[in-house]
């Protein structure tokens, strides 16, 4: 199976992979966040929460005062689901939900200290895991693993995922 991408700024090369190769590499990327994963989910056990809940913090840390209806976008699950998720954040005092100033319907959640705290534990486990691979691999490699995942990525989600890294500080 052959795959074109752009190679050396000398001219265009291909990359030939086979099926197999292809299959490795999914293998390592369920393999990869498994172990991305691990640190995290100890700690929510902790908590009896889920990578759900993780996740609705993530991004309620990356932009304090999204709205629910930005967050259901972002995360990709029902209005359900992410309902019972942040009714236990917020239940348990780790996010506080405000109603919009412009529009009365918005709900615009932040952490609480308590949640910025959780947030911190779960961010420090995940990118010392990260940093570790990044020197292992090197510089080139952490370039060509971003191009890999953005390339995976369709794009309205490689537009958000641009917008949250052209908001950050």
């Amino acid at each position: 199976m052959a795959e074109g991408g752009s190679g050396s700024p000398g001219g265009e090369s291909l990359l030939f992979l086979t099926d197999e190769q292809l299959r490795q590499g999914i293998e390592a990327m369920f393999f990869a966040y498994r172990g991305f994963t691990a640190d995290p989910d100890r700690i929510l056990a902790e908590h009896a929460y889920g990578r759900a809940h993780h996740r609705a913090i993530h991004f309620i840390n990356r932009s304090p005062g999204t709205t629910v209806n930005n967050l259901l976008n972002i995360l990709g699950v029902t209005k359900q689901s992410l309902n019972r998720v942040l009714r236990a954040l917020i239940g348990d005092g780790l996010v506080e939900s405000r109603v919009g100033t412009r529009d009365k319907r918005e709900r615009h959640l932040y952490l609480t200290e308590a949640g910025d705290a959780l947030e911190a534990e779960l961010s420090i486990a995940q990118r010392a895991r990260m940093r570790a691979a990044y020197r292992l691999a090197g510089p080139e490699a952490v370039r060509g693993f971003r191009t890999v995942l953005e390339s995976m990525m369709d794009p309205e989600m490689r537009n958000r995922f641009h917008a949250l890294k052209d908001a950050a500080p």
